[in-house]
């Protein structure tokens, strides 16, 4: 924003507008392998492994060692705080590997939900402590972006105004501290899909939380050609009887988004939120079809909608590494398509694409 004190120099402004285009460049999303190690223990159980470190280091070798193919569908990986610093097997260091295929390394700043008191169960995000000096030890380390997941509920009494403008007000200092520290900020403020409201529900609570969001990063000064967001799709709850079309959901989004997302953002990289891998691409395809004017990039930031078939194509066993790399090369390629519109479904899904992904209150 232009204003008396300007926080940036032009020079710092180029820097971060370059970084968050070549991260959405024409058909590339972001790979989010930046689950906990208590949620990769979680995936690690789907598929009876067990949650060492060596176990989760070797399913991110197998993602991030797939051919250079990758790169004309993911233009960004985000890592974990221990995932940035291990090796793959022959020693080299996996933001070398990542970078070396032309892909932006990021990595996860929050820490976590902590309750809001005073309100029915919602939660505030922390994190901001420390975080310019994290911030610029993260920029020497080879990590050019970063993420930071807020989150929100739906329910008779939730959102609360308190919850959206707390989770908004971080989201900007947090937008702030990265763009002083060389990194683009990946503003997350995630509408859970957690209970049994309709289409219609979800798109007002969501149109009410960007346009707080909005409002915060105005007043925080931050620079909106050096961010990109991450917002939920307009859907359903879960539990939710009546069934939406991709298009449905596509017109909810898109329609939400033009209400409430400066033109000025590069790019809006949806999460996955708990759909199949088949549903998340079948949606992002849909509202890349759609009429209505899009005045960003509409892309993909997926971790269980990228990695799903990869995990279970691996089980553990090294024998399988080609395999599971074919798996998230296919899904990651898909995805490249439904960023464009042109995904045509073909043949038959397998199994491990169609199944669902939720899980109720879903944390990293």
């Amino acid at each position: 924003m232009t204003h008396q004190f300007p926080a940036l120099s032009p020079e710092q402004k180029k820097a971060l507008s370059d970084i968050a285009q070549r991260i959405v460049a024409s058909g590339k999303g972001i790979l989010a392998a930046d689950e906990s190690v208590g949620t990769m223990g979680n995936r690690l159980q789907r598929i009876n492994v067990e949650n060492t470190e060596e176990n989760r280091r070797a399913f991110r070798e197998i993602l991030f060692s797939s051919d250079t193919s990758i790169n004309q569908s993911i233009g960004g990986v985000i890592l974990f705080h221990e995932t940035l610093y291990q090796k793959d097997s022959s020693g080299k260091p996996f933001p070398a590997i990542i970078k070396e295929k032309g892909i932006v390394v990021g990595i996860k700043l929050d820490k976590g939900t902590s309750p809001l008191a005073g309100t029915n169960g919602e939660t505030t995000i922390e994190g901001l402590d420390g975080l310019s000096e994290r911030c610029a030890q993260y920029k020497k380390d080879g990590v050019d972006f970063g993420k930071w997941r807020a989150v929100l509920k739906i329910t008779s009494t939730t959102p609360s105004q308190l919850a959206i403008q707390e989770n908004a007000n971080t989201l900007a200092r947090y937008a702030s501290i990265c763009q002083q520290n060389g990194l683009v900020p990946i503003v997350e403020p995630e509408v859970l899909p957690d209970g049994d409201h309709d289409l219609q529900r979800c798109q007002y609570v969501t149109e009410k939380v960007l346009a707080a969001v909005y409002k915060a990063l105005n007043d925080h000064h931050v620079y909106l050609e050096g961010t990109l967001l991450k917002p939920n799709m307009v859907t359903a709850g879960h539990a939710c009887t009546k069934k939406y079309t991709p298009q449905d959901v596509a017109a909810a989004t898109v329609t939400t988004l033009l209400r409430t997302v400066p033109a000025a953002v590069p790019g809006i990289c949806f999460l996955s939120g708990g759909q199949s891998e088949e549903e998340a691409s079948l949606n992002l395809n849909a509202m890349n079809q759609s009429s209505l004017p899009k005045p960003w990039k509409l892309t993909f930031s997926y971790g269980r909608a990228l990695q799903a078939s990869a995990l279970a194509a691996w089980l553990g066993k090294s024998e399988n590494k080609k395999a599971a790399q074919e798996a998230f090369r296919k899904r990651a390629q898909i995805n490249s398509l439904a960023c464009r519109g042109q995904y045509v479904v073909s043949g038959k899904t397998d199994a491990a694409a169609t199944q669902s992904l939720f899980t109720a209150s879903y944390t990293y």
